[in-house]
């Protein structure tokens, strides 16, 4: 059940109570973390994490695509998620077999669009590492798809997201808010984006949110907006653009299409729209309801438009997919107030001057120039 949906936010705050008891446990457990009571462990790589405070949308994916890029061509690289709703448990590297139900919808994103890149999955991370950097022995750095709250394992760099719409600073604890870890943890990042932001964001309102959110000195703060690729069919390769001669039968099964419907009412003739809850698994049944509803608009000019993340979880269909003008739209993190270099020099900075500890004791050395904090590190591995 999505909360979200404005009927039932009332429901939300009958759940109150709840809210807090969960605030209470999160707490507690971020001490026991904080004062060594749990164990964190380091690892003698560069690690980056990518995570979020809340629950939802706040655009990990296409920030994990962005790093890839950037990446890829200077070191070997590999990605770790958790693989959220897949069919299998433990760890799975993924391979040409693979599928969405075998790893899970995202990191089945990343392996198509990036198969030369290692993409593998397990739920415990600090029981993962080691056993992709068994498998990828060359690996050069990891990146962590959503373990900010994870803190058994201590990443050297996190950066942390958060949505325009939805600041942490403003949210609340799940279930009445869609907070699952504290604003205070917020300190523990190292980097802090804010996505999903207009394009035409004000220096006025870049302050107004940077005062809201308060970095801290060793802090850094970006902003960024969701740009659209072209449409690619989801079989094919030919394209299709999205102007107002087309009407659009959008189909999704993501935490939050607000961004993607409001893409659509600027651009589209006019958009129906088939919605599932996130990480849905589409069966054939959905696949009819699908083709029905698309046979029934009259309209000459029209396309199916899905996500990329629904795409993954769509392909097994691909022989009836073949037929119909179902299309694809990718998207990416725009950097904004042209500080996409410099976001990208911070980056490629971490992995090249990163020094592993000397004694599983010590903190790592300090990378110069990035004013990063570098924690204490308990344990290591260099498998």
């Amino acid at each position: 059940m999505n909360l979200n949906f404005p009927l039932l936010r009332p429901i939300r705050i009958l759940l109150f109570p709840l809210s807090l008891l969960y605030a209470l446990v999160v707490k507690i457990r971020n001490w026991c973390f904080d004062k060594k009571i749990l164990p964190s462990s380091s690892f003698n790589l560069p690690v980056i994490c990518i995570g979020n405070l809340a629950a939802g949308g706040t655009g990990k994916s296409p920030m994990v695509e962005f790093l890839i890029r950037i990446l890829k061509d200077q070191y070997p690289i590999a990605v770790l998620s958790r693989g959220y709703k897949r069919k299998t448990r433990g760890y799975a590297l993924a391979g040409a077999q693979s599928t969405a139900l075998d790893i899970g919808d995202e990191p089945m994103q990343f392996h198509s669009k990036f198969p030369e890149v290692a993409i593998a999955v397990g739920e415990e991370r600090i029981v993962a590492i080691p056993q992709l950097l068994h498998d990828r022995p060359g690996t050069r750095a990891i990146l962590l798809d959503d373990a900010f709250q994870h803190r058994t394992v201590k990443a050297g760099l996190n950066i942390l997201l958060t949505d325009y719409s939805n600041l942490f600073t403003r949210d609340w604890w799940l279930p009445s808010g869609d907070l699952r870890d504290a604003p205070s943890s917020s300190r523990r990042a190292d980097i802090i984006i804010v996505t999903k932001c207009k394009d035409e964001l004000s220096e006025e309102e870049r302050r107004a949110i940077a005062i809201e959110i308060g970095p801290q000195p060793h802090q850094q703060l970006f902003f960024t907006s969701i740009h659209y690729g072209e449409p690619y069919h989801i079989t094919r390769a030919d394209i299709h653009a999205v102007d107002d001669r087309v009407e659009v039968l959008l189909v999704t099964g993501i935490a939050n299409p607000a961004p993607l419907k409001q893409w659509l009412d600027e651009r589209s003739r006019t958009y129906y729209e088939l919605a599932y809850s996130d990480h849905h698994i589409f069966s054939i049944d959905d696949l009819n309801a699908i083709i029905r509803r698309f046979n029934g608009i009259s309209a000459r000019n029209k396309i199916i438009l899905t996500t990329e993340k629904d795409a993954v979880r769509l392909i097994k269909f691909r022989q009836e997919l073949a037929a119909y003008p179902f299309y694809v739209l990718p998207i990416a993190p725009r950097f904004l107030f042209g500080e996409q270099t410099r976001f990208t020099d911070l980056i490629v900075k971490f992995i090249a001057e990163f020094k592993p500890p000397v004694d599983p004791g010590e903190d790592p050395p300090p990378v110069s120039g990035t004013n990063f904090p570098h924690q204490q590190n308990r344990t290591t591995s260099n498998q």
